[in-house]
């Protein structure tokens, strides 16, 4: 028997009668899907896409809100939301409007105009944080503070806890196994030993935390305020407040990357918890939906930034290059974006309506899996949530990973969207927006419940 509870074999069997149903209703997307392999690696423009539940991958016609439509005309409830990327719904007004007037006014020259200079104060205000840069992707404004931390601390090593996701960063990309930091499985292409200038150790062990920081070579600590990628994982009391102490204590910085946990609230984790970091990160929603991140520092790193530009500088005899930047970052586009989001979007009565809801989905999910007998849990931050195939939630990225039961979860997903719906692929995380509606919510609890009835009347679904 699955750690789910479930036989596989009943989840295959209801996984083939869905994937018929998905076939038959997907003409057009299916028509796509093979025209797409004759130009697309694999079919698509970029390669996780294919990675869903579904026989094919489903093309999407326009979204709106809550919704999208696909190619086929059917309407969707998202609760996906382009896994954070639009948190606050697809295509806010204001941002579309500022697309528009940014449009015609240039898209990037590569110089600031006043849209930068406000959404730098209004970062500030939000987070607490005194400077911040713009990158264009979460990975970058992550590879760039990393970078920075090493300038300052003058030491290599970066610790990050096990099953982390901050986008595709090289340094990250390391699991722990048995006390020792491994390459990721499924690395492609990996030139060098990771292993060399990352250490990683379980999410909520304080006592590794303390062994890893305590060979005083880490540079700094890149965390999460709470596990998001490999199944939600929430930190056990007081443990970010120890993790900030422990820091301190052996020289290393403290990263927030808020791309994910920014759910919480409108100052994310760091505001709602005083997490005092000495960098925060952030990417995905910051600017609508259109492309861009963050990061902030406070004025002490300010100054190390400053000191170790300096030092550069005379050890290249004035010219050089930091390895930080792209051309397209902080783009006029990007700004306008980011302004008009952090000032009409990203507020708090947009919060006051998702976490209600949010809490409303999480019982919801709870009660029906009482109802079913299922030794399920649930986790919930902020206007995120998650069902999870174990009885209590996971403490550690290993926990969750061993809950996994990846067949039943692309049935569950599949089942949803054949009915409509749609939530987080890869694992069973929901969002919602300022557009989702008390309805949605219970629209996907029930669509779920009836899943479940049907999944475990097939024969031998349970022992």
């Amino acid at each position: 028997m699955t750690a789910s509870g479930i036989a596989e074999q009943a989840v295959q069997a209801f996984t083939q009668r869905e994937r018929e149903r998905f076939l038959a209703n997907n003409p057009k997307s299916r028509e796509l899907a093979e025209r797409a392999r004759h130009s697309l690696f694999g079919g698509v423009p970029m390669h996780w896409m294919s990675d869903w539940s579904t026989p094919h991958p489903l093309f999407v016609s326009r979204a709106q809100g809550a919704r999208f439509f696909d190619v086929d005309g059917h309407e969707y409830v998202d609760f996906c939301l382009g896994d954070t990327g639009s948190m606050f719904g697809h295509s806010p007004a204001p941002i579309a409007k500022a697309i528009a007037e940014q449009g015609a006014n240039g898209l990037t020259t590569m110089l600031p105009g006043e849209d930068a200079v406000i959404a730098g104060e209004l970062l500030g205000e939000r987070f607490g944080l005194p400077f911040w840069q713009v990158a264009t992707t979460a990975t970058d404004a992550n590879r760039f503070v990393i970078r920075w931390a090493r300038a300052i601390t003058g030491r290599k090593v970066l610790l990050v806890f096990d099953g982390c996701y901050h986008g595709t960063v090289d340094d990250v990309m390391v699991r722990s196994r048995d006390g020792h930091t491994v390459h990721r499985s499924g690395l492609i292409g990996q030139a060098r030993n990771l292993a060399k200038t990352s250490r990683a150790v379980p999410f909520n062990d304080l006592a590794a935390l303390e062994q890893a920081l305590a060979q005083g070579d880490v540079a700094a600590v890149l965390c999460e305020p709470a596990m998001t990628n490999i199944g939600m994982v929430l930190p056990e009391p007081g443990f970010m407040e120890k993790l900030r102490e422990l820091t301190r204590q052996y020289g290393s910085l403290l990263i927030i990357d808020e791309t994910h946990t920014i759910s919480t609230g409108p100052g994310g984790c760091t505001r709602a918890w005083n997490l005092r970091p000495d960098f925060i990160t952030l990417g995905k929603p910051i600017a609508g939906g259109v492309p861009c991140s963050v990061y902030g520092c406070t004025h002490e790193m300010a100054q190390a930034m400053r000191i170790a530009q300096q030092h550069a500088s005379e050890q290249s005899h004035g010219h050089g290059h930091s390895g930080m930047g792209t051309t397209l970052s902080a783009n006029a586009l990007a700004m306008h974006c980011m302004r008009a989001n952090l000032e009409q979007v990203m507020t708090p009565a947009a919060y006051a309506h998702m976490l209600p809801l949010a809490a409303r989905l999480a019982e919801g999910f709870r009660q029906l899996i009482a109802r079913h007998g299922l030794a399920w849990s649930v986790t919930e931050l902020g206007a995120r949530c998650e069902f999870q195939f174990c009885p209590t939630p996971p403490n550690n990225g290993a926990a969750a990973e061993a809950a996994f039961h990846d067949s039943l979860q692309m049935a569950l997903h599949l089942y949803l969207i054949n009915r409509g719906i749609l939530i987080t692929p890869f694992h069973n995380m929901t969002l919602c927006c300022p557009d989702t509606r008390a309805a949605d919510v219970d629209r996907l609890i029930a669509t779920l419940d009836q899943a479940l009835t049907e999944l475990l009347a097939m024969p031998g679904a349970r022992p």
